[in-house]
């Protein structure tokens, strides 16, 4: 929609640096193959921080239909192809699968974290960081709770798995506020 700007209003409200971060993680890795785990959560992280090009507006659900590839929901056919549903799917009459996947799709959606990071180890680690302080950013600061308690979930997971401490809101505030000052009394090796 021209004249709008694309990211959602909330994006719009936080720090231009915040803003930044929360951009510069909306495109996924090169050179990983077109059904890789990371591809599923991208989709979802851009629901949650972009509007939807076709709707026009943002989506809090992971699972609508819409959003075309670049932000599209997440499928029962996601799950299959990632392995997150159990290999008995299969065997399921089709004209079963609709309703079992209303039942089950929420926890398999929530498993998607663990399964991004059983394969951390095949992305670029500089990706990682960046999807990282993003999930962070979405964690503290989306006005859905249960985006921010989704994603501020898969941030702590992240710290986890890289044996590192969360940082508090505050803490991310200062060190992603617009101050020049603020931001290079934190700097170890200062930046030129």
């Amino acid at each position: 929609m021209k004249g709008f700007p694309c990211q959602q209003a909330w994006v719009v409200d936080l720090s231009w640096m915040q803003q930044a971060v929360l951009f510069a993680a909306v495109r996924a890795p090169d050179g990983i193959r077109k059904d890789h785990p990371v591809k599923v959560l991208m989709r979802w992280y851009r629901r949650s921080v972009l509007q939807g090009a076709f709707e026009g507006r943002a989506f809090v659900d992971p699972f609508e239909p819409g959003g075309g590839s670049f932000t599209g929901p997440f499928t029962a056919l996601h799950a299959e192809e990632a392995g997150l549903i159990h290999p008995k799917w299969a065997e399921v009459p089709p004209a079963n699968r609709d309703a079992l996947w209303q039942v089950i799709r929420t926890d398999v959606f929530n498993k998607t974290r663990e399964l991004y990071l059983r394969h951390v180890d095949e992305l670029p680690h500089h990706f990682q960081l960046h999807l990282m302080h993003a999930a962070e950013i979405v964690g503290y600061e989306h006005p859905t709770k249960w985006i921010a308690d989704w994603w501020r979930e898969f941030y702590l997971m992240i710290v986890n798995d890289a044996h590192l401490y969360p940082e508090s809101r505050e803490q991310m505030n200062e060190r992603l506020s617009d101050n020049e000052d603020a931001w290079r009394a934190r700097e170890v090796v200062t930046a030129a």
